[in-house]
Order: structure tokens, then sequence, then C-alpha cells
């Protein structure tokens, strides 16, 4: 069995909180099946932890060489493991993992939260006597007894089970996309990326903890769907991004409104696309030189990462069986992102209103912000909020605003636009968006189009083929091999290979459900 994600992560206390990883020069059970206790417990919600035996620290950091254990003791180890397993309340199976480090061996135990949960242990799992059992949580990095209001708590929590983490009995094997689990694996340099093809997707989905069920009957979790289906509104429908602009102002002129297609896929993908397209079409920066000063004084209309954070918190939070669409409304002097759900019930209207932090211990779709965590898309622990206005208030902008209804059935984040931006004038280019919408749009992307040409080494014959065709289709429009070998003048091996490097380069995409072969531009 493989991590998830690299050692030297682990290690370095990289893509997971330091507060979810121990080090332990050796093999000590009583204290180490404190933490295990602990991190499946999850008292906080954090997505349980890491201990990694043979690692010796100082000051919290781990120390290399790495000690490592004997590989003598290793299998007598596991076996010792096995049994103290059973003495957890109700059993628990951490996953063991033996890792190749500086040489030596290190064992990882990697602990999610427990299903079962509450879980308690013995103070001492190594007792021959009669064992009184305890449950453990993590406070700061320790592992400590729960007191008894902690106990109560623990114990509501067992009435939840986020959906997330829930079975999907409809899906199965094929639905999972294969590139797109061989994409994540290596985006976090796991070592399991190589063993897909030839382990195969259902035994990877087991060793990262994605599938639930006993081994005889096991199911694709909800999770696996969100991260690796690429028709994920197959099972959770209006899973989808809609993005519409009002040029004028929804309230001064709510008709005249352009709507970008509707962005699918997987989480990851939707996320992905959302920002490619708020970075291509809306996202400016201005650049002002001051007279005796050498550097220039810029500032963008809406920084990027406050408008990820944003979108990527809409996902995080989304009630994935609520049959609502994300939608995100571009107004004049501010962006609006509209998701379902509202604010959890926990958090009063006030602290909704001065909109610095919003701190709740019950999260929808955990193991979905694992994974975000683990893509460096999300950092857990409320800190969504404080992100947003600090990158708005690094850039000069005014704060976000949040709102919800009384029944918290929405929440509504409004962006407001950098004020030097409001005043802009309008340049010709932009006086011609209510004539030709579709064709502005097209010109717009254009550079970002040869950009991404670029990147995959295209000669120039390409990118003159490539502006024939710009002019000659409209954003959204479906085309085929055929349309291209008309447009283009080629032949059809020729009009293959030209799309296969459109793919390549994000600049076409492929269209299910519209007979074979077909493409439009991508945003």
């Amino acid at each position: 069995m493989e991590l998830e994600i690299s050692i030297e992560d682990l290690l370095n206390k990289r893509r997971v909180e330091s507060d979810r990883i121990e080090f332990k020069a050796g093999w000590n059970p009583d204290d180490i099946y404190h933490s295990v206790c602990a991190f499946a417990n999850d008292f906080d919600n954090v997505g349980g932890g890491y201990i990694l035996i043979g690692v010796e620290e100082k000051n919290g950091v781990a120390v290399r060489p790495v000690k490592g254990v004997d590989e003598q003791e290793i299998d007598k180890i596991q076996k010792e493991i096995l049994g103290y397993n059973n003495t957890i309340i109700p059993a628990y199976f951490p996953k063991v993992i033996i890792e190749e480090v500086d040489k030596k061996m290190v064992m990882v135990l990697w602990i999610i939260t427990g299903i079962q949960r509450p879980y308690k242990v013995p103070e001492h799992v190594t007792a021959k006597k009669e064992k009184k059992h305890y449950y453990y949580i993590r406070y700061a990095s320790n592992s400590v007894h729960a007191n008894p209001e902690q106990e109560r708590e623990l114990i509501n929590m067992t009435n939840y089970a986020p959906l997330d983490t829930r079975p999907n009995f409809d899906a199965t094997e094929n639905d999972i996309s294969v590139a797109l689990l061989i994409d994540h694996l290596n985006e976090t340099k796991s070592k399991l990326a190589k063993q897909v093809t030839e382990r195969g997707v259902m035994a990877i989905l087991s060793d990262m903890q994605l599938l639930v069920g006993p081994p005889e009957q096991q199911y694709i979790s909800n999770a696996a769907l969100m991260m690796f289906c690429e028709h994920l509104d197959k099972f959770f429908p209006y899973t989808q991004v809609e993005i519409v602009r009002f040029p004028d102002g929804s309230i001064k002129n709510p008709n005249n409104f352009k709507e970008f297609p509707v962005i699918k896929g997987s989480v990851p993908m939707m996320i992905k696309r959302t920002m490619q397209t708020l970075q291509d079409m809306v996202v400016e920066e201005m650049v002002t030189k001051v007279n005796y000063q050498m550097e220039a004084i810029r500032r963008f209309n809406y920084p990027y990462q406050a408008l990820e954070e944003a979108v990527v918190n809409a996902f995080y939070h989304r009630d994935y069986l609520s049959y609502q669409s994300i939608m995100i409304e571009i107004e004049p002097e501010l962006i609006r992102i509209i998701s379902f759900p509202g604010i959890d019930r926990s958090i009063p209207q006030r602290v909704i209103e001065e909109g610095e932090r919003f701190s709740s211990r019950y999260y929808r779709n955990k193991r979905l912000g694992e994974f975000l965590k683990e893509l460096d898309l999300s950092e857990g622990k409320s800190t969504g909020i404080p992100t947003i206005q600090e990158e708005l208030r690094n850039n000069g902008s005014p704060k976000a605003r949040f709102f919800t209804d009384d029944d918290r059935r929405a929440v509504t984040v409004e962006i407001p636009i950098h004020p030097d931006f409001i005043n802009k004038k309008v340049d010709i280019e932009n006086e011609k968006v209510d004539i030709e919408p579709q064709k502005v749009d097209i010109r717009y992307l254009k550079d970002n189009y040869i950009k991404r040409l670029r990147t995959i080494g295209v000669n120039k014959s390409t990118l003159e083929k490539f502006d024939i065709l710009l002019n000659a289709v409209e954003l959204g429009q479906i085309f085929g091999r055929t349309d291209v070998i008309n447009i283009l003048d080629i032949s059809p091996t020729a009009a293959s290979k030209f799309i296969g490097k459109m793919c390549r380069a994000n600049v076409l995409e492929a269209v299910e459900g519209k007979g074979k072969g077909k493409y439009r531009l991508s945003i």
C-alpha cells in the first residue's frame, strides 16, 4: 500500500497541517494509541492525521536523516498493531504504510476520521490487567483525555455522517476517470500514480480510503465521484457553474445580459475552468507610474486569490443534493457568487454581517476538503473568509460582504471592484460588446489562446490556421471535423491532427451528447 501524498510532504509538513502529523522516534504503543484514538475521533473535523514512526523531532521539525525502524522489527510491530487495534472501542484499524526515507524504513500510520466515532482506548494498551478506556481528542498538537463536555459533543457527532463520506450505490468503476485520478496523484506526488494501470482503479481507491463497505461488497464514495468523475451531474444534478454578465447592471437593465457556457465536470475541473473564465474575461490590472518613485502602483479590479477562495468555498460547503447551480453574476461594480445552502445556523447574523471569520466545527464535505487542501486550494479551519478579506485589503479594495436569508437556504458573497476601476473610461472595444458579444469575447480571448498554443510548441502555420478558425466560429458554437476541413480547406487527416493539438492546448474541448467528434472553444 502507498501513501496518497508524498512522504516528503509529511516530513516537511507541507499540504497537511502540522497538528495533524506526529513524529515518533520509536515504537511506543501506549503513547501512539492515544493519538490513533484522537485522530480517529477527529474532534475538530480536520480529517484525521498521520503518525510517522522512526522519525525524531526537534522543536516540531523532523530530524534528518531519520532514525528509522529496524527492518527486523517491522513484522513484529505490525502484528502488535493488529492486536492493539482491537483494544479500541469500537475496533479501529489505521492504514499501515512502510516508506523508505534516507535509506531507512519509516512506518506511517494513516488515521482518517472513523465512521463509528466516538472511540475510546485504554490508557495503557500494553497493560495485562483490566484496562480502563478513555476518549482522546487532539488539542493543539497533543492527544489528551476528553473532558465530560467534550465527550458529550463527541457522542453527538455520531449522528452526522458527511455526504462525501457516504457510499454511492449507483456508481461503478467506469464512472471514475483514470486520467483525472492519475493527474491528481501526480500533482500530490503520490507513488500510487504509477500503479493505477497495473493494479486498477478500485485497488487505488481502496488505498486512498475512498471505498465504503466490507471487502466483499465495496462501494465508491461520493468524495471519489466529486474528485474523479467527469460527469458529476449524473449523480448530483445541477452540480455546475452558471456565469452571467450584466453590462449595465442587473437592476438598471436586467434584460441586457450575456450568459457564458455552463461549466460542468469534477469539482477540481469546475474550479479550474471557472477561475480560467474569470481570469480571461474579468480580471484586469491597472498600472500607474508615480513621479519620484521607482516602482509603479499595481492593483487589480478583482484580486485573483480572493475570487479563487470564494469559488472554492462555494464548492467546499455546497449541498450536493440541492438541485441548484452555483451562480456567478458579474455586475459593473462587483462580482456576486451565490451557492446553496446558506451559512450554518450556529453562526450568528451579527458575525455574518461583520464578514471576518465564520467558525463552525461541522463541515459539510470534510473528505472533499482534504483533497482541496492537498491541491493547495483550501486551508480549512475557517480561514476562507479571512483570506478573502486580506487579499482585498492588500489590493486596496473594499471588504467583501456576505448575506444569507432567514431560512439559511443560500449564501451570497459580493466582492466589490477596486474603486480605481469604477470611473475607468470605456474604450472602443468595450463599446462594441452590446453589438457583437460573441465576436468580442473571442477577440478578447485570442491572446490567451495563443499563449496556450505556444506552451505546446505549435508552429506558425498552425497559428495561422487557428486564426482562420477563430474568425469562423463563435463562442459556444459546436462543430465537428467536417467543419474544420471546410473552414481550413485541409485533408481529414490534417484536420484530426489539428484538432488534437487544439485539445492538448486546452483551446478546444470535446462536447458530450451531441454526437461523436464534436467540439467547441474552451473558455
